[in-house]
């Protein structure tokens, strides 16, 4: 049985004091490392190499390493037994198990240990260690997120309790997504603590926000903060809640993190990355230098090498990180790109910008770490088709999160390619109202007029479809109740596409 490492010691100290070129350095190290470890302890790592005629003695450099196949679902964690995964092919060992969601097919079941714990409570810190007093408030956390056989929920609750362990004044509560318990927990809780947390999957919290007064909540009376996780969201969905909540600083106050059952918390927003993802959006050419799929806002995080690490190849995004199962150059499904501190800080001179000068501006020097970036998109398979174009979620959530529809919407929607009598394809886009919300004629017209205008905006494909056979590509709309079960049951994520 292989011992869980001990935590890095002085972890926060070379958080702030060393530079990009270190966590470059330090992300090469631990991935060779890493390789040569699991190569000679695990077994199916081993037949996967031997399979791959690769020899691990040859793989020397980083260069080396970087040709080694990577590792899918598919090609690796389906094709081996559950323990010849883990390391020394034992499950004896202390382990938590999770589930990924199915949408790419049937749930894997991922092993950790405490090891990936300590490392979200890392990331959870650093978003308590950003506000200058954070360590002194006293917290309530509120945790959201699915208290199943997901990730979010347990190890969001293990990650605050490990934290409070280390003397921050810490309370936690996890009602899940039990709306009920939610509301009664802020209402009764929450005016009692100098800070609130609020920890869930996007679209879950905000209905909690849109419906909060309704159960006797009141924003301006408590100090909000926000965790998310497990989707992308643009900036004018932040801007949503802030202006909702009263959220004070959204750079402080509010941060996505990019995380997996596969390997834990992956990454998080800094208020570094929020502040550049806020001028990205307000700088064309900043954005279009930046980003390469310029149609689409990625998230955009900080990840700690020392943890897990990343590569780009051939626009995915490939991962390396230690845990009960391990998994090297790992195809976790996601799209985006890498940048070390030192690349992002010169994009933005090359566009005649300056990064340290904003971050004064903004008075976010205390919370700089050089660590590196990894920017991502929504998963490739995440997408639908419609003669040829290919149609994202963000797309359509760009549209209901416009001004004079969110107050209609709770922001979650169905995409669904279909075809009619004539075997035409047609797009249709299922929307949730809210609960008091009415489906008129006017507010359908006007929900596919946004969604039109934005199609031909964000998509040259779309665009090109709609010049040759307008009729045909236009979105038909088709408005549902408040939580109806056909494609809205409450629960944790919702189903963006059907295929």
């Amino acid at each position: 049985m292989r011992k869980t490492k001990v935590p890095f010691k002085n972890i926060f100290n070379l958080l702030r004091e060393k530079g990009s070129s270190f966590w470059s350095r330090k992300a090469q190290e631990r991935s060779l490392f890493l390789f040569k470890e699991v190569a000679e302890r695990v077994p199916a790592y081993r037949d996967f190499l031997k399979k791959n005629k690769i020899k691990p003695i040859q793989i020397k450099t980083y260069n080396d390493f970087q040709k080694v196949p990577p590792v899918t679902k598919k090609n690796y964690l389906r094709q081996y037994p559950l323990k010849d995964l883990c390391w020394d092919g034992s499950l004896k060992d202390s382990l938590v198990f999770t589930a990924t969601s199915g949408s790419t097919g049937e749930p894997f079941y991922f092993p950790r240990n405490i090891a990936l714990e300590y490392e979200s409570s890392i990331y959870h810190e650093m978003f308590l260690r950003n506000d200058p007093n954070g360590r002194n408030k006293s917290t309530l956390v509120v945790v959201s997120f699915g208290m199943g056989v997901w990730i979010g929920g347990t190890i969001t609750f293990r990650a605050f309790q490990q934290i409070a362990e280390r003397g921050y004044p810490v309370s936690i509560i996890t009602p899940g997504i039990n709306k009920k318990e939610i509301f009664e927990g802020l209402k009764r809780l929450g005016g009692k603590f100098d800070q609130v947390i609020l920890c869930g999957y996007p679209p879950f919290i905000k209905d909690i926000i849109d419906e909060a007064e309704d159960f006797g909540v009141h924003w301006n009376k408590l100090n909000l903060k926000l965790i998310l996780a497990a989707e992308p969201f643009s900036e004018e969905f932040r801007s949503y809640l802030i202006k909702k909540t009263g959220i004070k600083n959204p750079f402080l106050d509010t941060m996505n993190i990019y995380g997996s059952a596969d390997i834990g918390t992956m990454a998080e927003e800094t208020p570094v990355s929020i502040m550049i993802r806020n001028i990205l959006y307000k700088n064309k050419d900043l954005y279009e230098s930046t980003f390469p799929v310029v149609s689409r806002m990625p998230t955009l995080v900080q990840f700690n090498p020392l943890f897990v690490n990343f590569e780009s190849l051939n626009g995915k995004i490939i991962c390396t990180g230690d845990s009960a199962l391990p998994l090297i150059r790992y195809d976790i499904g996601d799209q985006g790109g890498i940048y070390t501190y030192d690349q992002m800080n010169e994009v933005f001179k090359q566009n005649n910008r300056d990064l340290e000068k904003d971050i004064r501006f903004h008075k976010l020097g205390h919370t700089i770490t050089k660590l590196p970036f990894v920017y991502v998109y929504e998963r490739s398979d995440l997408s639908t088709k419609l003669y040829g174009a290919i149609i994202f979620p963000e797309h359509i959530r760009e549209s209901l999160q416009e001004r004079r529809l969110s107050k209609y919407f709770t922001g979650k929607f169905t995409l669904i390619t279909k075809f009619d009598s004539n075997h035409n394809q047609f797009l249709e886009v299922n929307i949730e109202l809210k609960s008091k919300a009415k489906p008129t004629k006017v507010l359908k017209n006007l929900t596919q007029s946004i969604i039109l205008k934005n199609l031909l905006k964000r998509s040259a494909e779309y665009k090109n479809n709609y010049n040759v056979i307008p009729e045909k590509v236009t979105p038909r709309v088709i408005f549902w109740p408040h939580e109806d079960s056909l494609y809205f049951k409450p629960g944790i994520k919702q189903s963006w596409i059907k295929k």
